[in-house]
């Protein structure tokens, strides 16, 4: 057996648990990426913390092992992007990707963007975009519109929290950034925003620079994670487990403790005990050991780690 070969079968049979924040290029879908960046690790699972369309870029939470389990929490995290539309011209897609609609010589100043975001912020009604993957009738609604058939989403309730003007390169283009609550699409805001302003408009760029507790400043991009190129040297790009609970406040127990969480057994609070439903993170040592839920008395076992 030559030595190449019995290394990639030490890295197939190798456990592998952590976050990779992928810095996803243009034009790779976030299913090949994770793809790639699994068969790297040679992990057993492997997951992402939210869909980025072929046509963005930046964070792609990719979630290893053990770390799959906490996905849920970065799926409803706080995202953040940078984006430009492309006023005047509407397309299929609400990204460049599509065919153009629709045009309008109309184009708004600087004072009348800003004077618009107030009515994007906040709880509001967006209208997903025909080309997304949301199912009708069990199929998804980008195979519906490919096949030109009627795509009639209802608007769904999400939450922006910040909406900025930040550079008008020319007389068609607007640059914005915006911090958003899940289930956002940054395309359809993008599209409603011309339409608020008397005009129409697309997606010509977007980039995710934050999702939830994971940043732009934390992200690899694939040739550097491919120029590791083994096990030892990608171990130092994975974020732990628990990075992606941040926000859960965590519970020191002792070792009994934690391995009568580790057989699906609640652990008794003799004291102190959080308001029942509050959801905790238990560990031991630095070891995360499970997601718990206090019923006011005790520690019931929600999500247990085999770390």
């Amino acid at each position: 057996m030559s030595t190449t070969t019995g290394a990639a079968r030490a890295q197939r049979r190798a456990k592998i648990d952590g976050w990779v924040i992928l810095d996803k290029p243009v034009g790779l879908g976030s299913t090949p990426a994770v793809g790639r960046v699994r068969r790297l690790f040679g992990a057993e699972k492997a997951g992402h913390g939210g869909t980025l369309d072929p046509l963005a870029s930046g964070v792609l939470p990719i979630a290893l092992g053990e770390a799959t389990k906490t996905v849920p929490f970065v799926m409803d995290g706080r995202k953040a992007y940078r984006f430009t539309v492309r006023l005047g011209e509407a397309r299929s897609t609400d990204d460049a990707e599509g065919e153009v609609v629709a045009s309008s010589d109309v184009r708004p100043t600087d004072d009348e963007i800003r004077r618009a975001l107030p009515c994007f912020t906040g709880e509001i009604e967006q209208k997903p975009p025909a080309f997304s993957a949301l199912k009708i009738g069990g199929q998804r609604a980008y195979d519906l519109a490919r096949a030109g058939r009627p795509v009639d989403l209802a608007p769904r309730r999400v939450r922006i929290d910040s909406l900025e003007l930040v550079a008008r390169p020319d007389r068609d283009h607007a640059d914005f950034v915006v911090e958003c609550g899940k289930g956002t699409y940054i395309r359809s805001l993008g599209r409603d925003l011309a339409q608020t302003l008397g005009t129409v408009g697309h997606l010509s760029a977007l980039r995710r620079t934050a999702a939830g507790p994971f940043h732009e400043e934390m992200a690899i991009s694939l040739p550097k994670l491919e120029a590791l190129g083994h096990i030892p040297a990608l171990l130092g790009a994975l974020a732990p487990v628990a990075t992606a609970l941040d926000d859960i406040p965590a519970l020191a127990l002792t070792e009994a403790q934690a391995n009568r969480l580790r057989q699906g057994q609640p652990v008794l609070l003799t004291r102190d005990a959080p308001p029942a439903g509050t959801l905790m993170r238990a560990e031991a040592g630095s070891k995360l050991i499970a997601l718990c839920r206090c019923d006011g008395a005790a520690l019931q076992p929600v999500r247990v780690f085999n770390l």
